[in-house]
């Protein structure tokens, strides 16, 4: 076998979900949205693998998980393009097409350094203003808007 004929197999999975097309520069904070280095069950993940579509992407496969949509759409605001796949019995049953969720709570962090979210324990909540194209979130609190270029997600651990 030559080296161009080598793939990269990720192992399937006989139950459970697979999100794939993250890019891969985002690979690991979609594993802390998901809350995935607290959960026991097997946890398949690659990264940096070729992507016609990203160039360069990363997949996660969950057995036995299956994620409330709300959880899976938080994903939407740092890898809109991910594509998530619920498999039973090694079989795609279902394809779910992510949305930015109208209102996002703990996830993302205000970029107002005056907020009371950045001062105090006080959990963060937006309105989704606009997701396209550019994502636009609106701070519930000191009402000033955090864009994607300034969106930083706050780490679950």
């Amino acid at each position: 076998m030559s080296p161009m004929e080598k793939h990269l197999k990720v192992s399937a999975i006989k139950d459970g979900t697979v999100l794939d097309h993250i890019p891969a520069n985002q690979l690991f904070k979609v594993i802390d949205i998901l809350g995935l280095s607290k959960i026991t069950n097997q946890i398949t993940f690659g990264t940096n693998l070729d992507s016609k579509l990203l160039g360069k992407k990363a997949i996660i496969k969950i057995a036995d998980k299956f994620f409330e949509d709300n959880d899976i759409n938080r994903i939407a605001l740092i890898a809109p393009q991910a594509k998530i796949n619920i498999i039973h019995d090694f079989q795609v049953v279902e394809k779910k097409v992510l949305s930015v969720p109208s209102t996002i709570k703990g996830i993302a962090k205000c970029m107002n350094p005056a907020c009371i979210t950045n001062h105090q324990d006080v959990e963060t909540s937006f309105a989704t203003i606009s997701d396209s194209p550019e994502l636009k979130l609106l701070c519930k609190y000191c009402e000033k808007v955090t864009d994607e270029k300034n969106l930083k997600i706050i780490s679950n651990n």
